[in-house]
């Protein structure tokens, strides 16, 4: 039997090494930020209902991953996706309990002045009962249909099976179409 010398790891021993990424531009972190930040605020404020908020939760995930050193070493963006719903689910649990302490009852967060005209009524109506759903349906619906995610990436990114992302779906846009049909 082989004794390991002082400082060495045993023969077999796995040795995991984390490491910080990459400040090169191009390389590493600094590049998916560039090139999906964009798209990772859009999914947050779809999901949250405020663009605001959403780039406050997709920066805390980038600044965690960064702390974290997570390695850059496959594609980045399902972990990344992941982490802005949890984020999400995350601020829309510390908005309602600001909410239940305020006894404020709303259907969604006020659009600012600007987003309010550029909005069209349509539009509107849709954001409003998407915003009315459960939480669980709006991300599906969410993810299927703004971010065009194939049901077993949805089903990777919420922790589901492919069998409830169909059903949650197909219960969401049901229930879309029968709020949107009350509806003037």
């Amino acid at each position: 039997m082989l004794v390991p010398r002082r400082g060495q790891p045993a023969a077999g021993a796995v040795r995991v090494v984390y490491m910080k990424p990459s400040t090169h531009p191009g390389t590493g972190l600094a590049e998916v930020f560039r090139s999906h930040r964009a798209e990772l605020v859009r999914l947050a404020a779809f999901i949250l209902g405020d663009r605001g908020t959403g780039e406050d939760v997709v920066q805390d995930v980038f600044v965690r991953v960064y702390q974290r050193g997570y390695p850059m070493d496959g594609d980045p963006l399902p972990y990344l996706r992941t982490a802005v719903v949890n984020g999400c689910r995350t601020a829309l649990r510390r908005r309602r309990l600001i909410r239940r302490h305020a006894e404020e009852r709303s259907g969604y967060p006020p659009l600012t002045a600007e987003e309010a005209l550029l909005l069209s009524e349509d539009r509107r109506r849709v954001l409003a009962a998407l915003a009315a759903l459960p939480r669980r349906r709006r991300e599906v619906l969410v993810l299927r249909f703004y971010l065009g995610l194939s049901e077993a990436e949805i089903a990777g990114t919420l922790g589901i099976s492919a069998g409830t992302v169909k059903s949650t779906a197909a219960r969401g846009l049901a229930a879309l179409a029968r709020v949107l049909e009350e509806t003037p």
